[in-house]
């Protein structure tokens, strides 16, 4: 035999050798409540010897396929006990744990130092909340508020007191995805935007991806908020609640078959107006919502899950003017592992946004909103310990209505008038790898390919050049098209369709365990658009799909960071910035009137946004005391110019500042535990002030002074900034059983700032012109009652 022959034999026999004592095995399971036995999202499984780790998923499964051996495995989540156990890996190996809460003891090991995955995982420019975290905000009236408590985290903002919706990296708040149970919620504020729709009861884990979105999500340009609601107890009947000034709140939950189905109920109502019934005032502001779950566990491959929710807000004027909006929603998913490494999620989903307004002294009743229809199913391959897979397919169908007036009485003048329904459909599937290259090196890289199909039934107007919208060469102005004809589509026509491809990427590289550098890419594109001139939405904005006239939106966002740990995780640094373009961006001619348009198409122009900037936040992370304080320096511009030489555009085709731009944004929260019976709580928020267009003169028309405006955006409100706090009672601390309560005491706003929502100019008696500020709330203090039993 040749000599190289015998050694290409000898090589196989090692490596064969080798790769049979490098046998692999998976350790697999699922991780719950001790208490509840509620799946937990994102707990920690390390392994310190190989400085490996995984979490658990959405459902509370993790696979973790390692060397043969035994190794020590630290399983850590925040708010309960950390346990340390030691596996013999020389088979597959299930194991389902069930964790305590920090205030109980456990048998196992307990251990003090924490898995580093913040500072290895792929994952950067996302923000985790717990709902305990949450609850100790102080916030208006003291209602615990989800949306007003990210509005504390860097690159996060808002329009201002009452304003609803939030901005992500300078982005509108119709780039927002929004979901409940996977489930889209469209609006997310209750009262025009005093209240958020999230009863925080029925809450389990809530994640903000401000970028390096994972490729599962599309649909929406900014960020994704993901929000998912408890399963309910499946051990034993519980009950907790809270008692407000102007709401209160109820949640039941409990066993359908102890250890294997629960059911979860939770309502809210506001009562402020009660008191206005008891004046003998018959105006109406109160809202309310319901939140449901069953889930039950078939066995230990499949379990199924319903999950609903609906609200209302309801404006009532003396019955002249009612204003009736909300969301319903509905999800019923299946579980099921195929093996001990793959995991499945087959969700159909069902959504509705509802807006309805009667004014009777007009006579007329006018409802609007959209729909959509979501089957989704989604895969994850724990390939190995270095590398997983996920992967799925989704197909929405959409139901839009601009809006329907119908008379609501038999004496008024007004006529039936349906505006044209509008319909689409959106495919979409993804591929994304997690890859742990090397021990410093993870990768988070894939792709997502969506299509978007505006459905006919529709009438489309025909313009000359196919321009909409006209511009006026002499008074520099544009105007409405004139449409020189139409071409009907019929239900089995498409009157436009897209695609695009969406690649992500994100990488991790650890300087050591305590230091790493962070860097992501990813492209998004949103097929919706919300039509509002307003800078935040309101419940009469309506959506609407792409079409040949209105170009789908195309997002690019990159960012760089940097993070670190000090002090075993007892601090954390975390450092980010990045630069946004939007394509696509759509802004309004001057004096565009877009209640009830069925041509919104005349009044809209397509132009493109930017936003770049940097974003520090630096956390307490134990102890009696924490908290963060976070900085944002930002800069966010819209621009819109001309489509010819000729044109000026919007702004004069220059760059002008967005609704949604703040150049400064500071927030400090902070927590701290007095003793086992009082705990204290404060924020302190700052920004700056939002771009407004002041008028900068004006003239006499028929006796009347109309104002005149110059460029958009050109001033500010002035800055806005509150301080609050708040401190929590809890007279029995160390019951665990039966009734326990508290008591939560609260000032918003404590130095009584009358922070600007507007600037409204007016004449006053004397006929001198002026400035007045609006301002919504002073200082306002609060207390409330929660329980649970």
């Amino acid at each position: 035999m040749h000599l190289k022959t015998r050694l290409l034999l000898l090589f196989c026999c090692f490596q064969f050798a080798f790769g049979m004592a490098q046998e692999k095995f998976t350790l697999s399971g699922t991780i719950s409540d001790l208490n509840s036995n509620e799946t937990l999202i994102g707990v920690n499984i390390y392994v310190p010897a190989l400085k490996l780790g995984t979490t658990t998923n959405a459902y509370g499964f993790y696979s973790m396929t390692l060397p043969e051996g035994t190794y020590d495995f630290e399983f850590s989540y925040v708010g309960y006990q950390t346990i340390a156990e030691s596996i013999a890996m020389t088979e597959n190996v299930k194991k389902n744990l069930s964790l305590s809460n920090s205030g109980e003891q456990l048998e196992e090991v307990v251990i003090t130092e924490k898995p580093r995955a913040n500072i290895r995982k792929a994952e950067m420019s996302v923000n985790k909340l717990s709902i305990a975290t949450i609850k100790k905000m102080p916030v208006v009236l003291g209602e615990v508020d989800v949306i007003k408590s990210i509005l504390l985290l860097p690159g996060v903002t808002n329009a201002g007191e009452g304003a609803s919706g939030f901005n992500v990296r300078g982005g509108g708040a119709d780039q927002n995805l929004i979901l409940l149970d996977e489930a889209t919620i469209f609006n997310s504020s209750h009262v025009f935007g005093f209240f958020s729709v999230f009863n925080p009861d029925a809450i389990k884990d809530l994640k903000l991806y401000k970028g390096g979105i994972p490729a599962r999500y599309g649909g929406r340009g900014s960020s994704v908020l993901d929000i998912y609601q408890k399963d309910g107890n499946s051990k034993s009947f519980h009950a907790n609640g809270g008692i407000g000034l102007i709401s209160s709140r109820l949640l039941v939950e409990g066993p359908l078959e102890k250890d294997k189905g629960s059911f979860l109920v939770a309502g809210r109502g506001s009562y402020a107006h009660l008191f206005l019934k008891l004046a003998d005032n018959d105006n109406s502001a109160y809202f309310y919502d319901l939140n449901a779950k069953l889930s039950y566990k078939l066995n230990d491959n499949n379990s199924l899950y319903m999950s609903g929710y609906f609200g209302r807000d309801v404006f009532d004027l003396n019955g002249s003017f009612v204003n009736i909006y909300g969301n319903s929603s509905l999800n019923l998913r299946w579980n099921h592992l195929y093996s001990d490494k793959l995991f499945s999620n087959l969700s159909v989903i069902y959504s509705d946004y509802y807006y309805g307004l009667t004014l009777d002294f007009v006579g007329f009743q006018y409802d609007s909103g959209i729909k959509n229809y979501n089957i989704k199913y989604d895969f994850k391959n724990y390939i190995s310990d270095k590398l997983k897979l996920n992967f799925g397919a989704n197909t929405i169908y959409y139901d839009f209505n601009p809006g329907k007036i119908t008379p609501n009485s038999s004496s008024s003048g007004i006529n039936a008038r349906q505006l044209e329904q509008k319909y689409a459909f959106e495919p979409s599937l993804y591929l994304e790898a997690e890859h742990d290259v090397t021990k410093k090196l993870s990768l988070m890289y894939g792709f997502r390919y969506s299509m978007f199909y505006r459905l006919g039934q529709s009438t489309m107007n025909l313009y000359e050049n196919n321009q909409a919208v006209e511009y006026d060469e002499v008074l520099k102005i544009y105007k409405k098209g004139t449409p020189i004809g139409t071409e009907f589509y019929d239900s089995n026509k498409t009157l436009a369709s897209f695609n695009n491809f969406e690649p992500r990427f994100s990488a991790s590289y650890a300087l050591n365990d305590n230091q790493s550098v962070k860097a992501s890419y990813n492209r998004m594109t949103q097929y919706l658009q919300l039509v509002s001139n307003t800078s935040s939405p309101t419940p009469l904005d309506v959506w609407t799909p792409s079409d040949s006239y209105i170009k789908p939106q195309i997002v690019d966002q990159v960012a760089l960071g940097y993070f670190q740990n000090f002090k075993n995780d007892e601090y954390s640094l975390e450092v980010e910035t990045f630069y946004k373009t939007v394509k696509n961006r759509i802004d309004y001619i001057d004096g565009a009137d877009l209640i009830a348009n069925e041509a919104l198409e005349q009044v809209i122009l397509n132009g493109r946004l930017r936003s770049y900037g940097f974003e520090l936040m630096f956390r307490k992370n134990t102890g009696r005391f924490n908290g963060w304080i976070s900085y944002t320096l930002s800069k966010s511009e819209q621009q819109t110019p001309g489509r010819t030489a000729t044109e000026i555009g919007i702004n004069n085709g220059n760059w002008y500042s967005s609704a949604y731009d703040k150049l400064h944004n500071v927030a400090v929260t902070t927590a701290y535990d007095l003793s086992k019976k009082w705990s204290l709580g404060a924020n302190f928020a700052l920004q700056s002030g939002q771009p407004v267009t002041y008028p900068n003169g004006q003239y006499q028309y028929q006796g009347i002074s109309i104002p005149s405006y110059g460029l958009r955006n050109e001033e500010r409100l002035p800055l806005y900034h509150h301080l609050d706090l708040a401190a929590t009672y809890t007279p029995k601390p160390d019951k665990k059983k039966g009734w326990q309560g508290e008591w939560v005491f609260s000032i918003y706003n404590i130095y009584n700032r009358s922070n600007a929502a507007s600037i409204n100019f007016r004449q006053n008696e004397s006929g001198v012109n002026e400035a007045v500020r609006f301002s919504i709330f002073g200082a306002v203090p609060a207390v409330s009652y929660n329980f649970k039993f």
